[in-house]
């Protein structure tokens, strides 16, 4: 198994205000990622129906490095950002912070793009700031967050943030934040549904001071969150996108029965019980 080291630039900082010492980024393998991708394609396609994405929510194509923060909704997060990942951003390198207790019990994270971070620490805010505006000197990477430090429910309101993303927004000069809204919901299909709207990406110049940028993330994440929260609501699949087609039906002896009688009629079987 090859693992990829890419070394820092020391003289291409993206920070405004003081330069990054030189250092290597975390592990990265790519025919790791590459099997784990497969693998999580393979959950997800197992255990949902559909991951939707919204029409007017489509992916940003931005340039430089960028920084994709996404409400925590659910264990199943991590899977589907690998999904879009794979899906949208695949020319670029992929990161994402990880409780650092964490990773010591599955180390095999480390060759995947995570990092450790100590949580609730001084320490753990200065690695995670060192680590991420390294990652964030080379154009093509993309850093995946979810800012609100636990899992959340999709209504809860106001959304609140921990620190460190606005610490690092305002230390950063060319790197766009992208707000990413997730929902997991059932519609008309044993298996729930993923749902996802990208925001517009914001350009992270914008942002001087870590209050004004804390305010303004939460802010344009809460906003996408209810757009998604609308269209959920709504249960129109025409507002969405189908990204991957996963488990539809019944199953068991009662899906056989459809399957058989479909067959008997000359009809195409399909399990699926509302429109795709």
């Amino acid at each position: 198994m090859k693992t990829t080291i890419v070394q820092d630039q020391p003289s291409t900082s993206i920070s405004g205000r003081r330069s990054i010492h030189a250092g290597s980024l975390p592990l990265s393998s790519a025919w790791l990622v590459k099997w784990f991708g497969w693998y999580g394609r393979r959950l997800l396609r197992k255990n949902f129906h559909l991951i939707r994405m919204s029409c007017d929510g489509p992916p940003p194509s931005v340039a430089g490095p960028m920084i994709i923060y996404l409400n925590h909704a659910s264990w199943w997060d991590p899977m589907v950002a690998l999904f879009l990942q794979s899906e949208f951003f695949a020319e670029r390198r992929a990161f994402a912070p990880i409780d650092a207790s964490a990773l010591r019990r599955y180390p095999f994270f480390r060759k995947l793009g995570f990092f450790g971070v100590e949580q609730k620490t001084v320490r753990g805010g200065v690695q995670f700031l060192r680590t991420a505006e390294r990652i964030l000197q080379h154009s093509n990477s993309v850093l995946w967050l979810t800012p609100q430090g636990r899992f959340a429910d999709v209504r809860e309101r106001p959304v609140h943030f921990e620190a460190g993303i606005a610490h690092l927004a305002a230390r950063l000069s060319n790197a766009h934040f992208v707000p990413l809204a997730l929902e997991y919901t059932f519609w008309e299909e044993r298996y729930p549904e993923v749902l996802v709207h990208f925001g517009k990406p914001i350009p992270a110049f914008l942002y001087l001071k870590p209050t004004q940028a804390q305010h303004s993330l939460e802010g344009q994440l809460e906003d996408v969150q209810d757009i998604l929260s609308a269209k959920a609501k709504a249960r129109r699949p025409a507002d969405f996108n189908t990204l991957l087609g996963g488990s539809a039906g019944v199953g068991g002896i009662y899906d056989l029965w459809r399957g058989c009688r479909a067959r008997w009629r000359g009809e195409k079987f399909k399990p699926a019980h509302g429109i795709l």
